[in-house]
């Protein structure tokens, strides 16, 4: 039975039988040392009273002087003893097994999982996702194996289960009504999981989170439904926000040609249009241009009307004619298109970044405090001096791609002031971390759980798959419930947030319209605007795509 009992608590039991031990053998032989060494007799109360003054090192009363060497040097050894006890039995004894009986309250086997999400480890992958479940009130399980990871998400509210899942399977015996699994342990833990819980008879999708894309085929041959790759992932959105080569800005601008452009401005906090609501501004009736959106804080969001204020430091995203373009660049800052793309940060997202970026023919400055293969300046990136063998102020963007948020933010600073006209793209590790950047000047920041939430949440929640921002594209469309009215000056075109950019007329192309220019039913419009903002515009005018005009 005493075998059968926790460890810390077989400890307690031993410390409590040894102490009193202890006390009465030292009690006996203080007791023999002072009648026949010292001379001066003590009871065996008074002994033992003496030894456990001596192990507990309360001290002593008025039995304190030993004249005989042999006493004193066995009264000296006793008061060690009592010291070394003090520092060894609580943190020895006493607070692991307090610690175990707290761990008790823990679950240490799944619950009834009918209709839940098991996950298999906590991590920075799943944060994000987790918070979106409890917002929606989605039941979830997490199958925890570090024990203060596990406390940490009791505290804050998540049915956790904690067990050694490779030690003690049978702690996962009601998987099997799981609606679905998710592994976000290592990848070799992964595997470890996705065996035992098949074995277990769970039938449902099962989704891993890989570190290595040569995981992916064997994961799936042992029983994962998909396997993902969020780091990898990660690294191609940071790339593909740097790089026009890799995503241009707008589908659908080739059928204009050169009549009408597309241009994206910092709106600095001190110009013109900071602040400003663009039905003030008069920018379509007095510089015949159409605003599409802005990029702030990481998010594009579609104009909506007059009363729609430009975020000073925001990114507007601007189309017109070429000449009128040049017009408003003057009353804001134009975003650089041309030069290297910098990339500061080396580590398994960095090397991605760079593999894609070279691959899509872009020229690419890697800066890392390491010198290594594919390193072109070694140094740190918040020093002057390397930011100028970089070429960041020539750069077409910035990428932070290092490990710790921490030092993102100082970096975002760093660069910020230095190269204010400079794009700055941001790798995250911690979703709460990215407003904070975003604060300290990044123009686009994103997290690797941001990546996985937004894969994870359209296989578990049903959510359509998101793009890490919204694509802008131009479409050709009939005009439909247009006919008679303004292209600019229709109330439901705001609600849309899609802006009609130019008309086509017989063999003409349109891009300024007087007070008085009205649509044709015969006419071909060109409409641009996010892809759900087209959507909403085609539902709100019934307006069909037109096939491109052939020469």
């Amino acid at each position: 039975m005493f075998s059968k009992l926790k460890r810390s608590t077989r400890r307690l039991l031993a410390l409590l039988a040894v102490l009193p031990t202890t006390v009465l053998i030292l009690g006996v032989l203080y007791m023999l040392g002072m009648e026949h060494l010292e001379g001066t007799p003590r009871t065996f109360l008074e002994s033992i009273q003496w030894a456990s003054e001596t192990l507990t090192t309360t001290g002593y009363g008025a039995d304190s002087h030993w004249n005989h060497p042999v006493v004193a040097l066995f009264v000296i050894l006793g008061q060690f003893m009592g010291q070394f006890l003090v520092f060894l039995i609580f943190p020895v004894f006493v607070l692991p097994y307090f610690e175990e009986q707290f761990e008790v309250r823990l679950q240490h086997v799944l619950p009834d999982m009918e209709g839940k999400v098991l996950f298999y480890r906590y991590g920075l992958a799943i944060e994000s996702l987790l918070e979106e479940f409890k917002r929606t009130g989605e039941p979830f399980v997490i199958f925890e194996e570090d024990t203060k990871v596990a406390r940490n998400l009791r505290d804050r509210g998540y049915n956790v289960v904690f067990g050694q899942l490779a030690d003690d399977p049978s702690s996962m015996a009601r998987v099997k009504r799981a609606r679905a699994v998710v592994a976000n342990s290592d990848d070799h833990g992964n595997a470890t999981c996705t065996l035992i819980v098949r074995e277990l008879g769970f039938d449902g999708p099962l989704y891993a989170l890989a570190g290595e894309p040569l995981y992916r085929t064997p994961m799936i041959q042992i029983g994962a439904t998909d396997v993902f790759t969020p780091a990898y992932v990660l690294g191609a959105a940071l790339a593909s926000r740097a790089s026009l080569r890799i995503s241009p800005p707008a589908e659908g601008m080739h059928l204009l040609g050169a009549v009408v452009g597309m241009a994206e401005f910092r709106v600095r906090p001190g110009s013109a249009l900071a602040g400003q609501r663009l039905g003030d501004l008069r920018l379509s009736e007095e510089h015949r241009v159409s605003v599409i959106g802005q990029w702030f804080g990481g998010v594009f969001t579609t104009t909506k009307g007059p009363d729609t204020r430009i975020e000073p430091g925001a990114i507007l995203v601007i189309v017109g004619a070429p000449d009128n373009l040049e017009k408003v660049e003057r009353m804001a800052m134009p975003i650089r298109r041309t030069g290297p793309i910098v990339l500061a940060g080396y580590g398994a997202v960095g090397n991605k970044v760079r593999e894609i970026l070279t691959d899509s023919g872009e020229t690419c400055v890697v800066i890392d405090r390491l010198a290594a293969p594919g390193v072109d300046v070694v140094g740190n990136i918040l020093e002057t001096s390397t930011l100028d063998r970089a070429g960041v102020r020539d750069a077409s963007a910035v990428i932070l791609a290092l490990s710790d948020d921490g030092e993102s933010v100082f970096a975002t600073a760093a660069v910020r002031e230095y190269a204010p006209e400079v794009p700055l793209i941001v790798r995250v590790l911690r979703s709460p971390n990215t407003s904070r950047l975003y604060r300290t000047g990044a123009d686009f920041a994103i997290s690797v759980g941001e990546v996985a939430g937004q894969i994870l949440a359209h296989h578990l929640l049903a959510e359509q798959s998101l793009g890490v921002e919204n694509r802008i594209k131009f479409s050709r469309l009939s005009p439909g419930l247009l006919v008679g009215a303004h292209p600019w000056r229709h109330d439901a075109l705001d609600r849309t947030g899609a802006k009609v950019v130019a008309v086509e007329r017989g063999q003409d192309v349109l891009v300024a319209f007087d007070d008085d220019f009205t649509v044709r039913p015969d006419d071909v419009l060109f409409v641009c605007g996010s892809i759900r903002s087209l959507g909403r515009y085609q539902s709100a005018f019934h307006s069909t795509s037109t096939p491109t005009r052939r020469a």
